[in-house]
Parts: C-alpha cells; structure tokens; sequence
C-alpha cells in the first residue's frame, strides 16, 4: 500500500513541517485523496470543510472526516454529492473518471 507525504502548514506557529501520514490508505472509497487534495488546494482546513458539510446537511465529525480522506471510510452517495459541490469539482473527478 501507498504511503502519502505531504507538506502542511502549522497556521499558529508560522511553520512549515512535512507530515507524513500515519496509516497508509484504505481501500474503502475512491475519492479520500482527491477530497484531500481539492480541499488543501483551497486552503481549507478540515473544520472548515465540516462545517459546510453541516450547512450541506451531511453531518460528520472530524475523525469521519479523517477516515474518509484516509479512505478507510465509505462514503455514502450524499456525502458524495455534498463534497462535490462544497469543493467545487465534479463527482467524477472526485471519482477518478476525469483529470
């Protein structure tokens, strides 16, 4: 299985530091890393991400959050929808089918 690195950035302390991350990546949805992706690419913080879910009526806490771009979680087809729209892509591209 893969590992992913990524950097991140500590808002509070100014500092950048490469995280790696501590379980490799699941084989429970397609789209974990790519909601990952868009969402960083947004600069959106994952509370942040939650909270539009909420507005979007998909409730998730953090950890589910987590799981989920950990693709250790399924997704459920609202929470396939809702992510979607909230990160601006298509649920294909969320999918894999398109670049």
């Amino acid at each position: 299985m893969l590992v992913l690195k990524y950097f991140s950035f500590a808002a509070d302390m100014g500092d950048e530091y490469m995280r790696l991350r501590k379980q490799a990546l699941g084989d429970r949805n397609l789209i974990g890393a790519r909601v990952e992706l868009a969402r960083k690419n947004q600069g959106m913080k994952q509370k942040d991400l939650l909270a539009q879910l909420q507005v979007n009526g998909v409730d998730m806490n953090a950890s589910g959050l987590s799981k989920l771009e950990g693709q250790i979680r399924f997704v459920t087809d609202f929470e396939l929808v809702a992510l979607a729209d909230i990160l601006d892509v298509s649920v294909d591209w969320l999918l894999g089918r398109t670049q």
